[in-house]
């Protein structure tokens, strides 16, 4: 369980995004207004960002509240970036992981967060381990679910998979070993954010000056956030969000398209099915019961 935050737009500093605004993500830490699994997000937090004309982003991690964090605070007033992923972290299960456990876990260049929890772990995902070279399994950074399923979407992509099909595959495959499980995975390259919305909270905004945000929740109350359905793959530029229900996926070749968005031409409409014109936005699509 965590509160987990994607954002791309005009640089700016990350304060402007995880400290400042009422509902923030430090807020969140102790204080969620969604969260529907656990209360205190105190077991670790962490930060990605992107430098300007460099693809590589750095992170800072730690194993303790972010509240607890000075340094933190600092960071976050100076550190200006286009593109971040944060989470603070609520842990399923205590262990010894400690700082390398906190999300965004980073490769190449991806971030990534799991906002969730595997049920029966660590048994009921073993059999998706035999898809992994086994210095994947030997170089897992925690030994936690989190970290597994990165493994699996590394892997995926790394072998070309698109984004979202690597999202999606990733969580289809652990839903029907596991289920009940709650796998809302959160993935960006700097350039566009993929997410899952599968047993928990998502919400996403976009704005004037291409600019988008998706979040576990609100960080303040502007009316503009719109939560996306449960079971749902979402794929977002700077200008253009789309959502694809994931029970009925069957490919994903509409996807391709919203990776080369961002030329100032959409304004943040949303599609119901991949593969659509961004246009007019439908009306929502029914919510379902998330999984327990």
């Amino acid at each position: 369980m965590c509160r987990h935050l994607a954002y791309l737009g005009p640089e700016e500093p990350l304060g402007r995004l995880l400290t400042a605004p009422p509902h923030a993500l430090y807020r969140q830490s102790w204080a969620p207004r969604r969260q529907r699994y656990g209360t205190v997000n105190a077991d670790g937090f962490g930060v990605g960002w992107y430098a300007a004309d460099d693809p590589v982003p750095a992170r800072y991690r730690r194993a303790g509240p972010i509240w607890a964090d000075l340094s933190f605070a600092d960071l976050a007033r100076v550190v200006r970036s286009g593109a971040c992923l944060a989470a603070v972290r609520d842990a399923t299960l205590a262990g010894a992981d400690a700082e390398a456990a906190a999300a965004p876990f980073a490769a190449d260049h991806w971030l990534f967060s799991h906002n969730g929890a595997v049920t029966g772990w660590p048994g009921t995902l073993a059999p998706l381990t035999h898809a992994l070279p086994a210095t994947d399994l030997l170089s897992l950074e925690a030994r936690t679910d989190s970290a597994l399923l990165w493994a699996l979407v590394l892997a995926r992509l790394r072998a070309g998979q698109e984004t979202g099909r690597a999202l999606a595959d990733t969580v289809l495959e652990a839903a029907a070993l596991a289920p009940g499980s709650r796998l809302n995975l959160l993935l960006t390259d700097g350039a566009v954010i993929t997410a899952t919305a599968w047993g928990d909270t998502l919400f996403f905004l976009t704005g004037p000056g291409r600019r988008t945000v998706v979040a576990s929740e609100p960080y303040d109350d502007d009316p503009r956030w719109q939560e996306v359905p449960d079971r749902t793959l979402l794929t977002a530029s700077r200008t253009d969000v789309l959502l694809t229900p994931l029970d009925a996926l069957d490919g994903l070749d509409g996807l391709a398209a919203l990776s080369t968005a961002g030329d100032g031409t959409g304004t943040g409409e949303v599609t119901g099915e991949a593969g659509d014109d961004v246009g007019e936005a439908p009306a929502p699509a029914p919510r379902k019961e998330p999984c327990t």
